[in-house]
């Protein structure tokens, strides 16, 4: 019987790793791809090596918290185990059919404190640590955002282009012998560098993945009496994460963008660099934290702080007759009334395939805060209030139900 759960556990732990594969490797590398500036397995090759990375390093931190601090390794049965790892691969379930990206981690945090309920060996100290960060991570993204986009993102936008490219970044020749690789005639010195950030930073945003990540599929398989050592654990998240990365990550490119954002490139950038940064730094403290609730809490703050640049502090604070329809909103990456068009293909040009708006010559200056009109929500809006209002219930939801579910089976069992 054992031997029957502990391989059910396992089978579980992989289904997990492979949904988190899948959406992860889309997340990372959707820019990379969209661009033409890798293919899609090289993109799930490099989520592959770098997921990996992030686990066998970072990563363990994240297990050693939930395989044996938030409650006491020796709670971890085969039968709560699977348990745990049931709940965790219902909420990407939910989270699929709903189309929100709901957190694992908190959800499989979620499920082990019903555990530690249940049995009286919750560690509420650490709790409070782990629920504290779940509240501030997501507040110094929305922070960042709004002062990167009220005040940096403007300049970055008039100096910084990414290419679309109509075929990809690197070719083969192969007229000789061997095939010889060089690089797309069209790209100019400035696409080649700016091409290479792209890539960088989406093997970065894997790093931050699989450190965060691969405690939720194999944390409570590992540990005193569990069956895998964290080593294997991670090996079989890994596993797992490929996968993923390799099928279903396929699909995910199609729907980026589709409600919550029309992100440009360079924009996905800095929410990239910003999110994986916050989880990374969490996930070295071994706090178990959600790279979603922090990028998308990114991308909120960037749109309102660039919105806002069409007022200054204090006409924000003091709303007057002059600015009657003034409203601060996330929704001015992409274009405003007064501004030249986005410099960059937008996420969603790359899902639709359509051409990004054309870059004019030369560099206009940036217009001083408060200069700029209101930015225009009815078209190219950045957020959709509504789809935000779904993903942060979700966030609350998710957790809060596998804390619920979770309480009555432990008790049962």
């Amino acid at each position: 019987m054992v031997a029957l759960l502990t391989i059910l556990g396992v089978a579980v732990a992989v289904f997990v790793g492979f949904n988190i594969g899948g959406s992860s490797t889309g997340v990372a590398f959707g820019p990379a791809v969209g661009s033409r500036l890798v293919r899609k397995p090289t993109a799930a090759t490099l989520f592959l090596v770098f997921g990996f990375l992030g686990a066998w390093t970072v990563g363990r931190n994240v297990i050693a918290t939930m395989s044996s601090s938030i409650v006491p390794a020796i709670q971890f049965t085969p039968v709560a185990s699977v348990v745990v790892l049931f709940f965790t691969g219902a909420s990407l379930l939910i989270s699929n059919l709903y189309g929100v990206p709901a957190s694992t981690s908190m959800t499989a945090v979620g499920a082990i404190v019903g555990l530690g309920l249940a049995s009286g060996t919750l560690n509420r100290a650490l709790m409070f640590v782990i629920v504290s960060a779940w509240i501030v991570a997501p507040l110094l993204c929305l922070g960042v955002g709004v002062g990167v986009g009220r005040y940096i993102y403007p300049y970055l936008d008039r100096y910084v282009a990414f290419t679309t490219f109509s075929l990809h970044f690197l070719q083969l020749d192969r007229s000789g012998t061997i095939p010889r690789p060089y690089v797309n005639p069209n790209a100019s010195p400035q696409d080649i560098v700016g091409s290479l950030l792209v890539v960088v930073i989406a093997c970065y945003m894997a790093f931050s993945a699989g450190a965060s990540n691969a405690a939720n599929a194999v944390a409570p398989l590992v540990g005193a009496g569990g069956p895998l050592s964290v080593s294997q654990g991670v090996l079989v998240a890994v596993f797992a994460f490929g996968l993923g990365g390799f099928t279903i990550a396929r699909r995910t490119l199609e729907t980026v963008g589709d409600e919550i954002t029309e992100l440009p490139i360079l924009a996905s950038l800095i929410v990239s660099v910003v999110g994986a940064t916050v989880i990374t730094v969490l996930s070295y403290f071994g706090i178990p934290a959600s790279l979603a609730v922090s990028t998308t809490s990114m991308i909120i703050g960037l749109g309102w702080g660039r919105a806002s640049r069409a007022a200054t502090l204090s006409e924000l604070l003091t709303p007057t007759s002059e600015r009657p329809d003034f409203e601060v909103a996330t929704g001015a990456l992409v274009t405003s009334r007064t501004e030249e068009a986005p410099a960059s293909p937008t996420i969603g040009d790359i899902a639709r395939t359509e051409a990004p708006p054309e870059r004019r010559d030369g560099i206009p200056d940036v217009p001083a805060v408060g200069a700029e009109g209101p930015a225009d929500l009815d078209e190219n809006s950045l957020f959709n209030p509504a789809a935000a209002k779904r993903i942060a219930t979700m966030w609350v939801l998710t957790p809060s139900l596998a804390v619920a579910a979770s309480y009555p089976v432990f008790v049962f069992l």
